[in-house]
């Protein structure tokens, strides 16, 4: 490491991973419960599953933007972070927060607002911690260098901060609880998030391939500027039908539309840095990642999404597996396989060693993506039947259901394979299995060093 408040990020990525562990188990329990519907329901109710799967996912990957952010901000600012003392206090307002959430979840207190169940405690925890990671990390970027990647990188952090108040505005009139919950949840993955998300992949991919800065820069200023002028008004697509005027069906149909672009951009800008790089970077896991996190998330977020984002479509889909299907393959290619090439390529430098369980690594990459990519294929299709056999022929919700089991039971054997490629991706990350093998005659190499690593 060149700086010694990097390694806050350590606790961040670890504690991420092991929520991370809990929300694929949660949701792998959820998708048995299509299979099983009487499944745990006296001890835990499908919508308590649910919502731990939920909200496991949404803090352990803040978790690791905030690790990210304890982690690059140190070498694009060139100084150590203002106050470790608040960012682990903040770590521990958020483990706390979550934790008695979780707790309060199995004894079924909570808001009932989807993805905004927090009892109000929670979210007020969460705001304060919000609060203490903002003064943390400006200050340490205004005592030091300015770079477009930290510029980036704080707009985001800004902005997801700042709508998470929305989350405290429950209206009695439904279509404005609708309106302001979808300024949190739309705009936080559809904008604010991708602003991260750029900024993070521009620090990866500037430290695996070396190329010049400069070219880098100029790439993530017009992601920046396409996901913001798309995400904005793109909020629309989610008021076709809460009793929005109908001009909004038009805003967000063309503006949802442009939303495929800041994602085609991304997955450009990965594969040519990488091209004109050209180099021989040791971790090669983190690469792989990175490029898979920029492709399935175009697919996900960008394709899938528009495939019922236009309002003459989501009139009969919304609501249906086929927004399942976006979401589960939106979310891991745009967030999970982002916070997890961070992790693969920081957590060598952390523990000062080079790269380790690359193969494993990897081997993880391809269980989770290939598993992603069938449950995608699997609801999209279970949703196509979905949408025509309740919304066009107006069978009864629970009698499609029935009809849909097949896929319901090939969506848990591809949460299977998921899972299984999270918890080895866990161990490959954090066990090591044994020291370097040093030939007989060979001098003893020097412990791995953060410029070494990031070749730099």
């Amino acid at each position: 490491m060149k700086y010694q408040t990097q390694k806050i990020a350590y606790a961040y990525f670890v504690c991420a991973m092991a929520l991370f562990a809990v929300q694929v188990l949660g949701g792998l329990t959820a998708g048995w419960v299509y299979v099983q519907p009487n499944f745990l329901a006296e001890v835990f109710p499908f919508h308590i599953i649910r919502m731990i799967h939920t909200n496991a996912l949404i803090v352990w990957l803040l978790l690791g933007f905030f690790g990210a952010a304890y982690f690059l901000i140190p070498e694009e600012s060139e100084r150590e972070i203002w106050s470790s003392k608040l960012a682990y206090l903040q770590l521990v307002i958020l483990m706390v927060g979550t934790l008695g959430a979780v707790i309060g979840y199995g004894f079924k207190v909570h808001g009932g607002r989807e993805f905004l169940e927090q009892p109000l405690w929670v979210r007020l925890g969460i705001l304060v911690a919000a609060v203490i990671f903002l003064v943390n990390i400006s200050m340490t970027v205004l005592k030091g260098r300015k770079t477009a990647i930290t510029n980036v990188l704080l707009m985001g952090l800004w902005l997801l901060s700042l709508l998470w108040i929305f989350s405290f505005i429950n209206p009695g009139n439904l279509s404005l609880d609708k309106m302001y919950w979808w300024f949190v949840v739309h705009l936080w993955v559809e904008a604010t998030w991708e602003l991260v998300m750029a900024s993070i992949l521009a620090f990866i991919l500037l430290k695996l391939t070396g190329v010049d800065r400069e070219i880098v820069e100029k790439w993530l200023y017009v992601i920046v500027a396409t996901a913001l002028f798309s995400g904005i008004l793109g909020t629309g697509h989610h008021f076709y039908w809460i009793g929005t005027p109908p001009y909004w069906q038009w805003l967000g149909s063309i503006f949802s539309t442009f939303e495929v672009v800041p994602f085609f951009l991304m997955m450009s800008f990965a594969f040519i840095m990488v091209w004109k790089g050209r180099r021989n970077h040791p971790n090669k896991a983190a690469l792989l990642w990175s490029l898979g996190a920029s492709t399935v998330a175009f697919f996900g977020a960008g394709v899938w999404g528009f495939l019922h984002t236009l309002h003459g479509v989501n009139y009969y889909s919304h609501g249906t597996q086929i927004t399942a299907a976006h979401g589960h393959l939106s979310f891991y290619g745009a967030y999970v396989a982002l916070n997890l090439a961070m992790f693969t390529y920081a957590m060598p430098i952390l523990r000062n060693r080079q790269p380790y369980n690359q193969v494993l690594n990897m081997v993880s990459f391809w269980l989770m993506t290939g598993g992603m990519a069938f449950m995608t294929f699997v609801l999209t299709f279970a949703g196509t039947i979905q949408t025509h056999m309740q919304r066009v022929l107006g069978e009864y919700y629970m009698t499609v259901q029935d009809d849909l089991v097949l896929f319901y039971i090939m969506r848990w054997g591809s949460g299977v394979a998921v899972v299984l490629g999270a918890l080895l991706f866990i161990y490959a990350t954090l066990v090591v299995r044994r020291e370097e093998v040093i030939e007989p005659g060979r001098a003893n190499p020097a412990p791995a060093t953060s410029d070494a690593i990031a070749g730099e």
